[in-house]
């Protein structure tokens, strides 16, 4: 146990000094080839027809096999590594279950490619902020207006606070690096095939249902610590927490909605709306009471929320990870 929480200490520490460097090799461009890979062989051999309506079962076992292969092998990796790691003595398994760990972290990476939205828009430059924009969202990104692309970085910011950093730290915590990357494999296939669209209706369900139930409790404990973020940066956090019970719910995602309800009632700004998904437009519901417009600063202002909320959740995590020690005696 007390190795875990300095590996996770180190994780951070790494994650806040070098983030996702471009050239290095990162295992979530592993797991997307993979998934790439899994679904062009999965559809041949099922011979999943392109029509949206046919083969409704065949596209969930082939995604429900997908998504077993994924699993298993991404949280084999690591054990393999970990394991092979030990015969080198500790120093060098501490260092590589650090670096192991700290992949599956992206906080530092959140706030740099949502802040080169926010430059984009100091400078007037909206073209330039459609463009960073579409870079960390899902939606098409050529319609939006600057209120549009504040709102949309600011949801995923949002989003990803959980999805992207307390998520897989909390499974590391309980069940070590190991965890961390079989929530990263969960959450990328939803993120590459959990769609409700014509092509990955059905085929994506098993991806899609499992990062719901992963990320239940994650995004209900971010949106807690958001809540009391809110409280230490002076903002309105009476009214976060008053949108989180109110409007949670409205959206289209179980998990999402808790994050992304609780930083539109501390920033006093409507988040979510109609938006355009593949040339579609998507109608969804307005989170939170429009108590003023937008504005660029509230990206900061989220990625400010953000990490206060992840430092209290590793200051408390690792408490009670001690606390778990000491009651049992595993000094």
């Amino acid at each position: 146990m007390y190795e875990r929480i300095m590996i996770l200490i180190m994780a951070l520490i790494l994650d806040l000094v070098f983030g996702d460097p471009h050239n290095w090799f990162h295992p979530v461009m592993a797991m997307g080839r993979a998934i790439e890979w899994l679904e062009k062989t999965l559809r041949k051999i099922f011979k999943i027809s392109d029509e949206p309506e046919e083969d409704k079962t065949k596209k969930r076992i082939a995604g429900g096999i997908l998504v077993l292969i994924m699993l298993v092998v991404f949280t084999v990796i690591p054990l393999v590594i970990l394991n092979i790691s030990k015969m080198f003595g500790e120093t060098i398994s501490w260092a590589i279950s650090a670096f192991l760990a700290y992949q599956m972290l992206a906080m530092k990476q959140l706030k740099k490619e949502s802040m080169k939205v926010y430059d984009a828009l100091k400078k007037r430059d909206i073209k330039g902020a459609r463009e960073a924009v579409s870079m960390i969202v899902g939606r098409d990104t050529k319609r939006l207006n600057e209120s549009g692309i504040v709102k949309a970085t600011v949801e995923t910011v949002a989003e990803n606070a959980s999805d992207g950093v307390v998520a897989p730290l909390l499974f590391m915590m309980v069940f070590g690096v190991a965890g961390g990357w079989f929530y990263k494999a969960v959450n990328t296939m939803d993120s590459m095939i959990g769609y409700k669209n014509d092509k990955y209706r059905y085929f994506g369900t098993c991806a899609a249902r499992l990062d719901d139930v992963l990320n239940f409790i994650p995004a209900r404990v971010t949106a807690l610590f958001m809540v009391i973020a809110a409280l230490f940066l002076n903002l309105n956090w009476k009214n976060a927490f008053k949108i989180w019970m109110r409007d949670a719910k409205k959206s289209t995602s179980p998990n999402s909605g808790q994050t992304e309800a609780v930083m539109a009632g501390a920033l006093g700004v409507t988040l979510l709306g109609d938006a355009w998904y593949f040339g579609k437009l998507v109608k969804k519901p307005e989170i939170g009471d429009k108590l003023r417009e937008v504005m660029p600063e509230d990206i900061e202002t989220a990625n400010r929320v953000m990490y206060l909320a992840v430092f209290m959740i590793y200051i408390v995590g690792i408490s009670i990870m001690r606390a778990v020690m000491y009651r049992f005696g595993w000094v």
